[in-house]
């Protein structure tokens, strides 16, 4: 969760409960429950993590509809669902990143924020059509993600990459033509991504410079999901002793929808 994108994160979890196929049970109902336990315990680790929930959740509620007849077939079914689930959320971060291109035009000027596998997608996608990007990629901070989207960017021929402080944003974004960005989730009239992603979108609304996120449509949820920020250890931020003042390190931001031009997921392009 520390190092990757939020579909990774959810793809990780899922083949994760694997595990529990190699260990003897001696009934169905005591291995559904060692599915059911593992699985929470991965829910527990991130509850506003959207695409680790739904992934999850996925999973318990085949497990615990089907009648299976011995715990051979129960596993054989944990094998079934994981890998569909996998395929769903591989397949809906691809149609994503395919609409995007269409956004993405040659000789285009972008600034992204943190590390998106989807949003990297979407680059690569456009790359391999032929069209020539200019990316501003922040850093990130307190973890320094956006270091990663770089290095990878760099290694892309036909990306001139740029790698800058977050708070250096509106230095470059005159010169760009679009923020793209990706997405932990949407709730209701808020996105809730990676901190930094609100004074960048802040600003480039402020100056006229689109603002388009890129992610699953399972991630756009309504308000029955609540949201609750992460916060960090201080050492992330500085090394040396706080003296005298606390540390908040909050990992993710609330941005207003209304700071977006778009939301585009694997099935439709939502407007703002």
């Amino acid at each position: 969760m520390q190092t990757h994108s939020s579909s990774v994160v959810a793809v990780k979890a899922a083949e994760a409960l694997r595990s529990l196929t190699d260990d003897a049970y001696p009934t169905v109902e005591e291995y559904l429950i060692a599915v059911e336990q593992n699985s929470d315990a991965l829910r527990r680790a991130n509850r506003s993590h959207a695409s680790l929930q739904t992934t999850q959740r996925e999973i318990v509620r085949v497990m615990e509809s089907a009648d299976c007849d011995s715990v051979e077939e129960a596993k054989d079914l944990t094998e079934d669902v994981i890998e569909d689930v996998v395929a769903r959320v591989q397949a809906a971060k691809e149609r994503a990143a395919e609409r995007a291109v269409e956004h993405l035009d040659d000789g285009a000027t972008v600034l992204t924020h943190d590390y998106s596998s989807t949003v990297l997608e979407a680059f690569e996608r456009a790359v391999d059509d032929g069209a020539s990007l200019e990316v501003y990629c922040t850093e990130a901070r307190p973890r320094y993600l956006g270091r990663k989207m770089a290095r990878t960017l760099a290694g892309m021929d036909g990306v001139e990459t740029h790698l800058l402080v977050d708070g250096a944003a509106g230095e470059v974004l005159p010169e760009c033509e679009q923020v793209v960005v990706g997405m932990d989730c949407i709730v209701d009239d808020r996105l809730y991504n990676r901190v930094g992603t609100y004074p960048i979108a802040a600003t480039a609304a402020d100056m006229g410079v689109p603002v388009r996120v890129i992610g699953s449509e399972d991630k756009v949820v309504d308000g029955a999901f609540s949201f609750e920020n992460e916060f960090r250890p201080a050492s992330e931020v500085m090394l040396e002793p706080a003296d005298g003042f606390v540390v908040e390190n909050p990992a993710y931001d609330a941005t207003p929808t209304r700071l977006l031009d778009a939301a585009i997921t694997d099935e439709t392009v939502h407007e703002f």
